[in-house]
């Protein structure tokens, strides 16, 4: 009986110490296994590409995601956006740096319809669509800053038309009426089309345009009356600013607006 007592004794004080043992070699090896205390300086790879970054992390003991991606027009396709934790950060070898990577090809959004909004109102509209605004180019017009009309690449565009996100709208906007008086054009006994140019150069709007009988040619109707009228009763000439508007009366009826009917014995 004693020596069963003995045994089970040193047995017992055998495990124990085996049990220290094996604690002290655990927590002496734990700090190696975790790398307790061995820490990295996370380093900037915003604006540098995907790869080159995933690389350069790698290289460090950092595990690298590439968690999402967006677009901007100002960084190359596939450039590292953002970066989590950022740079400066203080962590321990071996954490995972997420990364956010531009995309190749930009995803696309529909025109808005800016026409007759304010500066202000086509600017905020822009912004919310994830435009740009590209050049400002003025037109004498009495909206001052208003949007008289939409470029895309110097072209006019059609609200509704997609186009990449980030891209450049030029915006022609009314500079308000003229400081200068220039004389009335006369467009009384031009065609209607032939009015129009008149007024595009000489920086005027089309107003109200009223119309005598039925039409059956617009383009090629006659200006039989305008207002205001290119000289008064006395014949004194009329005057008007650029951006201003001249109305206009209209017929097909050439002799309605004084041009003589053609003789047919001429011909």
């Amino acid at each position: 009986m004693p020596v069963f007592k003995r045994s089970f004794l040193a047995n017992l004080i055998a495990v124990i110490v085996l049990i220290i043992i094996l604690a002290i070699l655990f927590f002496t090896l734990l700090g190696v296994i975790t790398r307790h205390g061995k820490t990295l300086r996370v380093p900037k790879v915003t604006g540098q590409q995907g790869a080159e970054a995933s690389r350069l992390l790698g290289s460090l003991d950092f595990n690298v995601v590439v968690q999402d991606s967006a677009y901007t027009d100002t960084a190359a396709p596939l450039t590292v956006l953002r970066q989590t934790p950022e740079a400066g950060f203080v962590v321990k070898v071996g954490r995972t740096v997420y990364l956010t990577l531009n995309k190749k090809m930009p995803p696309t959004t529909a025109m808005p319809d800016l026409v007759n909004y304010s500066f202000r109102s086509a600017m905020m509209t822009l912004e919310s669509q994830r435009l740009n605004l590209g050049d400002t180019l003025y037109r004498p017009d009495i909206a001052k800053d208003a949007v008289l009309q939409q470029l895309y690449n110097g072209k006019p565009i059609a609200p509704g038309t997609l186009v990449p996100e980030g891209a450049r709208i030029t915006l022609v906007l009314g500079d308000g009426i003229g400081n200068v008086d220039n004389p009335v054009p006369n467009l009384v006994g031009l065609t209607y089309l032939q009015a129009l140019d008149l007024l595009s150069a000489s920086n005027l709007n089309r107003g109200v345009v009223l119309t005598d009988g039925v039409l059956t040619d617009t383009a090629n109707a006659h200006v039989f009356r305008q207002n205001p009228s290119a000289r008064s009763a006395s014949g004194a000439p009329h005057y008007i600013r650029a951006g201003e508007s001249i109305d206009l009366w209209i017929s097909q009826d050439s002799t309605a607006a004084g041009i003589p009917p053609a003789d047919s014995s001429a011909l």
